[in-house]
């Protein structure tokens, strides 16, 4: 076999940074269930038309099929691809199992999805999210928009990674807004607004008129609203100081001050209201949320999510929901390309069991058979060299300590000092700090 060619998109880590990759999950799984959701797979893949039914994603969808199918294409039952977010999916699950659940349903989703988009830093073609959404019958109180932030705040405070700050919005403010000053078409304007950090003002302006129909001065205003930020209520004061009036405007600021003033009573400058958040999807029809990472805000977002009300329903009833979701790929992968996290070893073994001689292997066994019964990762050296090339292994493996059984009784040794004590397998613990390896920012000596 030829020296294979990397795929660009399609991140592999190495074993160090998949336990690192690994700790974060648990510290975010942890938290979804400290707040009560409760843990879901769905499958990988869904036919094309559910995929394709709402926002504009048919340029990354991944087409799933047979190498010996059609060459017209799949069709029916056949047009499968895969999944480029959780929430379609999600939307999906509850629809079919509505019958089954109990609302309001409340749920975390840890899966890989697939995008067509174009890889650069932090943004991969497979990658990792961690969803979680809150979904009832006919209605969902606005209370569930405000504790959104809340879970992610505690999520990513739990990680060894900087500092975030959720910036908030409610798309109800921006739609009513736009209705108030004329502009009818106002998915197209959300569309054009969602585009001011690429293409700037003078961008926006061009597109809201050639998209949307506005004037010079509807596009304007626009623009006013969007520059719109503050890290409390008194967003609201700047909205309504632009004169404009509309029932569904007034509705969103009252969600959105509820969204600030209640992850301010949690976590102080954990929530930003910033009227430029639009959102790109389709579905989105309340509070919408997108995440920075404090240093890395140049890459985008690494966690987003927003209210959503039509996206599952079933004759005359609906399903909405407000979820969010964290790019676990995309944080690490920003993350290890500047080094900013490290792991204090790269495998999880704890001890290493040293073998005095080949036909002496069956009591090394037991002793690291002991070990692991109490919950002390432990492996068998791979052979009875000498005990300073045994060391040695345990050295380049980054293992702390090496076990020596003896007839008169056994020893253990940490490497790191040199110091070695008698020790009885039955009874041994190495320190809290020593049992798995320790995650931490880089340099902080874990």
């Amino acid at each position: 076999m030829s020296k294979p060619t990397p795929i660009s998109g399609f991140p592999e880590w190495t074993p160090a940074q998949r336990m690192i990759e690994q700790f974060v999950l648990d510290r975010i799984r942890a938290t979804f269930e400290l707040y009560g959701f409760a843990p879901l797979e769905t499958r990988s893949v869904e036919p094309l038309d559910q995929l394709l039914r709402k926002g504009e994603t048919s340029k990354e969808v991944y087409l799933l099929r047979r190498l010996q199918a059609d060459a017209d294409g799949p069709a029916g039952d056949d047009a499968l691809g895969l999944h480029f977010d959780l929430t379609v999916p999600f939307a999906r699950y509850v629809l079919e199992n509505a019958g089954k659940l109990q609302f309001p349903f409340r749920r975390y989703q840890i899966q890989k999805v697939w995008r067509g988009e174009r890889p650069q830093e932090g943004r991969y073609r497979e990658f990792l999210q961690a969803d979680i959404d809150i979904v009832d019958r006919d209605t969902l109180p606005a209370h569930y928009e405000a504790e959104m932030p809340l879970v992610i705040g505690d999520a990513l405070r739990s990680l060894p990674i900087p500092p975030v700050r959720i910036q908030v919005n409610n798309r109800k403010i921006c739609e009513g807004f736009y209705r108030g000053i004329g502009l009818t078409d106002t998915e197209a304007a959300l569309r054009a607004v969602d585009k001011l950090d690429k293409i700037g003002p003078a961008g926006v302006t061009e597109l809201l008129a050639s998209t949307a129909g506005a004037s010079e001065a509807q596009a304007k205003a626009v623009l006013s609203l969007a520059e719109i930020s503050a890290p409390d209520a008194s967003f609201a004061d700047a909205v309504r100081g632009l004169g404009v009036s509309d029932p569904l405007l007034d509705e969103g600021v009252a969600e959105l001050a509820a969204v600030v003033e209640t992850a301010a009573a949690h976590a102080p400058g954990l929530c930003v209201a910033d009227l430029r958040i639009a959102r790109g999807l389709d579905y989105y029809t309340g509070t919408v949320y997108e995440t920075q990472m404090i240093g890395y805000e140049r890459f985008g977002s690494i966690c987003s999510g927003g209210r959503y009300d039509n996206l599952a329903s079933s004759g005359n009833v609906r399903f909405p929901g407000v979820g969010i979701s964290i790019g676990v790929t995309r944080l690490l992968g920003l993350l290890f390309g500047a080094e900013a996290l490290s792991v204090s070893r790269s495998v999880p073994t704890c001890v290493l069991v040293a073998v005095t001689a080949e036909e002496d292997r069956a009591a090394s066994d037991a002793v690291a058979a002991a070990l692991r019964s109490r919950g002390v990762p432990t492996e068998v050296s791979p052979s009875a060299a000498k005990f300073g090339k045994q060391i040695r292994y345990a050295e380049r493996r980054g293992i702390p300590y090496v076990w020596f059984p003896g007839a008169d009784g056994d020893e253990i040794k940490d490497i790191r000092s040199g110091e070695q004590v008698a020790a009885s397998a039955d009874e041994w613990t190495p320190p809290r700090a020593d049992l798995k390896p320790l995650v931490g920012p880089a340099g902080t000596g874990v």
